[in-house]
Parts: structure tokens; C-alpha cells; sequence
């Protein structure tokens, strides 16, 4: 009784502390641009904490340890995609996108999209927002799955209950503070999700890194090699392609790009890059580290095995630390859940409020209007998306995967050949949004030989084939774009 008074004092004090932040980011909301980026005004560590926090998930957590728990360093393929995807995401996408977003006046991707080509009929905007509300409901169910797994097991209520405890602290603070609130809080969050990772496994490894290779080998040697599955059957091409292809997921995320268009200046994003390649990689080493020495854990211990190894962060943590540490550290899952389904909701509002309501219903809304919509769309989206989460036994890394790969198919190629090639056009971007987008559906309902290989991969190569031929096919630019790129170009050189 004492242990669970004092994980919930904790976990209370947390939530307060997040929404005293949101109140005062809705002090200094004023108009749609606060409300969606934040003013343009984030520095170097709130916009790659932010980034990396909203990117990750409760599935750096949970279900990276999860699959470390079950498959040792396999899980290194999948990691080390995601590393290297981060690096190139800033690399190659950080300061143009930021820039022509300016030269574009544009607040959401699909608005980008849209003016980037001059789309008068405003069909890219459209078709773009449709996909944006359909990956981010499983993508935002996802972490609403989490937080009903952590209430669940800390506190032993009923999955539906907390799920629904979940929902509500995440809606509570993004529905008033809008982006300024998300990108602060995400600051907050990132830093407990990395210290919470490093501290769990030294914590519970007694031996140090060489008895944990010994005490894996013991269990299964197999653990131990990148080229095995934990049966001892070799990993196929199809694998291991399909594990480091995660890492091309990064260039179409709209929660991850928005940190990109919301950076105060072009310089600060060479800072970020680095804090948000540092942040991921010690935070990926360390959720891979819970999951192996998890499983020394509950195997030493004669624990059995779990039923979800998606839990064994937090069992870990129960288990080892004092009622008022683990709490903190659990509140680490909290605040990953809390950090991207705050994002994913901000986003979808922006896409209902800005690329459907704006732009179908009202084109003559004022700025204020257009929040008030973004803020009722918030509301919406989140009852949508719980009730896609009220199944117990759905996998957080099985939800994100597919709305991981909707996002990188639909955006990427369109985004990163929009930023970089003057000859794409209008039909071009949207050949490769919709052929894309639509793969991926298509994709994960088809099975056997190349089949099973992650709808990414063919996702993103139809896409770029789709943009390509359709752009050489339909002719040039109009002369608007040309001048408008040129300007972007312009512009590009000055603010670096």
C-alpha cells in the first residue's frame, strides 16, 4: 500500500508539472502559428529533444526492449537504422525544409506540399491531410496502448481504465498549450527518458558488461550474434532489410519535420543535430540494454518468463528500485508516451484545422477560429484513436511500424526530391503521395517471399519511381515555382 502511495504521489507531481507548462505556453498562444509551431522560436535543445522525445514513443520503452527481450542484438539491426535515419533526417532535410517553409508561409506539410507547387486546387493539401489523420490514429493508438500497459501494471486497474487515464493526461495539456507546450514538455520528457534508460541497467547488472555476455550465452548463445535469430536460424536478407529500413521512415514523419519549420534560426539546427544523434544513441543502447539484461533478470531470479515482453522496463524497475525512484522512472514511460502522442494530436488538429476546415469549409477563417478548430480536433482524433487502442493484446511496436512506414512512404521521397530537385512538379508530388501512401495499405495485406519485407522498402521505391516518371512525363514547373525555388534558394544561402 505504501509503495503504490508514493509511485502515485510521484506520478501526480509529474502531471502537474506538465500541465503548469501548458498553462503557460497557452499564455503566450496567440494565433495559429503558436499554436502549430510555436512562434518559430525554439533553440537547439528543445528542437532536438523534442524531435527525438516525439519520435521515439513509448515504444523506446517498451517495445525496443520488448524485442531485445526476446531477440538479443538482433535488435542492434533495428536500432542502428533508426541512428543513422536520425543523423540523415537532420543532415539532409533540417534547413531546407525550415527555410522554404518560410519562403512558402507555410505552417503544415500539407500547406507546404501545396504552395511548394502551386496547387491552386488544393488536392495535394487535401490528400495529404486524409493520409496524416490515417497513419497518426494508429500511430497516436499506439501510445495510448502503452500508457493503458503501464497504468495496468503499476497500479493493477483494468486495461479499458487506464487507457482511458491515459488519454486524458495526454489531451489535457496539448489541447491549451498547443505547440509551445509540447516542444517544453518534450524537453522535460527526453531528459528522463535517457537518464531512465542508462540508470535501469547498471542498476540491475551486478556483474558488469562481461558477466552479461556469460550470463546471455548461458541462456542462449544465440542471443549474441547479429546474424541468427534467437531459433539459430540464419537471418534472411529480407530481415535484416526490413530491420535497417526503419531508418528510412525519418524523412516523412510530420511530427519530426515540425521541429525542423519551428527552429529559430538555421544555425541552431548544427547544434541540434548533434544533441538529437547523442540523445538517440544513448537512449537506444540503453533501452537494448533493459531488454537483455531483463532477461538475465527474470531467468537468475527463477521469474519464469513474461507474457509481454514489452513490460519488462517496468518490471525491472518495480522491482529494484525505491517506491519514490520508481516512480520517476516509471513517469519516463509516461513522459514517452506523453511526448509523441502530444505531437501526433498537434499535428492531426493542424491537418483538420489548417488542410480541411481552412481550406474546404472556411477559407476566410480567422486566425482565432482556426485554433479553436485545432483544439476540437485534438478532442476528436483522441476518442478515434482509444477506441482503436481498447484491444489488450495489441503490440505498440506492431502499431508504430505501420504508421512509421505510412508516413516515410507518403512524405519522404515527395518531401526530400521537393526540397532538392527544381524539376519535380505538381503531378509528380502527387503521383508519389498517393502511389506511397497507398503501397503501404496495400503492402501489409500481402504475405510470403518478398512479400514479408517491411512496406517501407517497396513504399518508398514506388514512390520515388512515381514521382520521377510523372514529373519527366508532364512537363516543366510552372514559371511561379521556378521563381519561387530560385527565391528559396536565395533565401537558403543568406540564412546559413
Amino acid at each position: 500500500m505504501e509503495n503504490s502511495f508514493a509511485i502515485t504521489t510521484t506520478f501526480i507531481a509529474y502531471l502537474i508539472m506538465m500541465l503548469a507548462i501548458g498553462v503557460i505556453a497557452y499564455q503566450r498562444t496567440k494565433n495559429s502559428t503558436d499554436y502549430f509551431l510555436g512562434g518559430r522560436s525554439l533553440g537547439p535543445w528543445p528542437a532536438a529533444l523534442s524531435a527525438g522525445a516525439s519520435d521515439m514513443s513509448g515504444w523506446l520503452l517498451l517495445g525496443l526492449p520488448g524485442y531485445a527481450y526476446a531477440a538479443g542484438i538482433e535488435a542492434f539491426w533495428l536500432a542502428g537504422g533508426l541512428l543513422v535515419g536520425t543523423w540523415l533526417n537532420w543532415l539532409i532535410n533540417a534547413k531546407r525544409l525550415r527555410t522554404y517553409s518560410i519562403t512558402t508561409d507555410a505552417l503544415t506539410l500539407p500547406e507546404f506540399f501545396s504552395r511548394r507547387f502551386n496547387d491552386n486546387s488544393k488536392l495535394i493539401q487535401t490528400i495529404s491531410a486524409f493520409f496524416i489523420l490515417l497513419f497518426f490514429l494508429f500511430y497516436t493508438s499506439s501510445g495510448l496502448v502503452a500508457g493503458g500497459k503501464l497504468f495496468e501494471t503499476v497500479f493493477g486497474i483494468n486495461y479499458t481504465t487506464a487507457v482511458i487515464i491515459g488519454t486524458v493526461c495526454v489531451v489535457s495539456y496539448t489541447l491549451f498549450g498547443g505547440f509551445l507546450a509540447v516542444s517544453w514538455t518534450d524537453l522535460v520528457q527526453g531528459l528522463l527518458m535517457a537518464a531512465a534508460l542508462m540508470i535501469v541497467p547498471v542498476a540491475v547488472m551486478s556483474g558488469g558488461f562481461g558477466q552479461l555476455g556469460s550470463d546471455l550465452a548461458n541462456i542462449n548463445p544465440e542471443l549474441l550474434t547479429l546474424w541468427n535469430d534467437s531459433k539459430g536460424e540464419p537471418l534472411t536478407a529480407i530481415a535484416i532489410i526490413s530491420l535497417v529500413a526503419w531508418g528510412l521512415g525519418y524523412f516523412g514523419q510530420p511530427h519530426i519535420l515540425a521541429r525542423f519549420k519551428a527552429s529559430r534560426s538555421n544555425k541552431d539546427l548544427d547544434t541540434a543535430r548533434r544533441i538529437a544523434v547523442i540523445w538517440t544513441a544513448l537512449s537506444m543502447v540503453g533501452a537494448m540494454l533493459v531488454g537483455v539484461v531483463g532477461l538475465v533478470y527474470i531467468t537468475n531470479t527463477g521469474s519464469g518468463s513474461l507474457d509481454d515482453g514489452e513490460k519488462i522496463f517496468m518490471v525491472l524497475v518495480n522491482a529494484m528500485f525505491h517506491p519514490v525512484i520508481a516512480g520517476v522512472l516509471l513517469a519516463a514511460i509516461l513522459a514517452a508516451i506523453m511526448s509523441t502522442a502530444d505531437s501526433q494530436l498537434l499535428v492531426s488538429s493542424s491537418a483538420l484545422a489548417e488542410d480541411f476546415y481552412k481550406q474546404v469549409f472556411k477559407k476566410d477563417a480567422s486566425s482565432e477560429e482556426i485554433v479553436m478548430v485545432g483544439r476540437i480536433a485534438v478532442v476528436g482524433i483522441s476518442i478515434v484513436a482509444l477506441f482503436l487502442a481498447m484491444t489488450p493484446d495489441s503490440s505498440v511496436l506492431g502499431l508504430v511500424s505501420y504508421a512509421w512506414a505510412g508516413f516515410g512512404a507518403a512524405f519522404g521521397p515527395a518531401l526530400v526530391l521537393s526540397l532538392y530537385w527544381s524539376r519535380m512538379n505538381r503531378n509528380g508530388a502527387l503521383a508519389g503521395i498517393v502511389i506511397g501512401g497507398v503501397t503501404i495499405v496495400v503492402w501489409k495485406q500481402l504475405s510470403g517471399g518478398w512479400f514479408d519485407v517491411y512496406e517501407i522498402v517497396p513504399g518508398i521505391i514506388f514512390s520515388t519511381i512515381a514521382i520521377v516518371v510523372t514529373s519527366l512525363m508532364t512537363g516543366e514547373p510552372e514559371e511561379a515555382v521556378k521563381v519561387q525555388h530560385a527565391e528559396f534558394e536565395k533565401n537558403l544561402a543568406e540564412l546559413d
